[in-house]
């Protein structure tokens, strides 16, 4: 993992590309959206752990909002096609510092949180663009395992990842 790993006090994610494989398809009322369940359970893990999760999309469905809900996933900003914008809101809300985040994205709209944040993580599909600019390149694609990837990784790096299995191991 990379050296700046146990500074990290916050996960920030990407949803489209990052926790699903970026496929958008649409039923009668709502976006119908596939997230990998072992990202997710690894996403509660980590929360458990207190390293809190965010996201921040460009999109706003209820798909996104449902899955955040489901997830337990604090803070959320949806819609934001600046997200520099939301990322400044949550450093200031929750008193952190850009090199104290972690970025999960996947496309152009990412390059400026990838550029920014401590340590800014392009999964293994993301645009060459983004991957230009990230620290880390995941080994696995989005939607497909990359978020647990880094989250072991991050959560190992910080001497978390016992208490994290201990649950399941006991």
């Amino acid at each position: 993992m990379h050296p700046q790993a146990t500074k990290i006090k916050i996960v920030i994610l990407d949803i489209d590309g990052v926790m699903t494989n970026g496929q958008v398809g649409y039923g009668a009322n709502n976006a119908i959206k596939f997230f990998d369940s072992k990202d997710d359970h690894m996403i509660r893990m980590t929360i458990r752990e207190g390293l809190p999760v965010a996201i921040i999309s460009g999109r706003n469905d209820q798909a996104n909002r449902n899955h955040a809900d489901e997830l337990g996933i604090s803070p959320c900003y949806f819609g934001e096609k600046v997200k520099l914008n939301a990322f400044d809101t949550l450093l200031n809300d929750l008193n952190l510092t850009a090199e104290q985040c972690v970025y999960i994205g996947d496309d152009v709209m990412d390059i400026p949180l990838l550029k920014r944040c401590g340590i800014g993580v392009a999964v293994a599909d993301a645009s060459d663009e983004a991957k230009q600019y990230a620290d880390i390149i995941s080994q696995n694609r989005g939607g497909h395992g990359a978020v647990r990837e880094i989250l072991v990784q991050l959560l190992k790096a910080q001497n978390r990842w016992d208490s994290a299995m201990a649950r399941y191991l006991d």
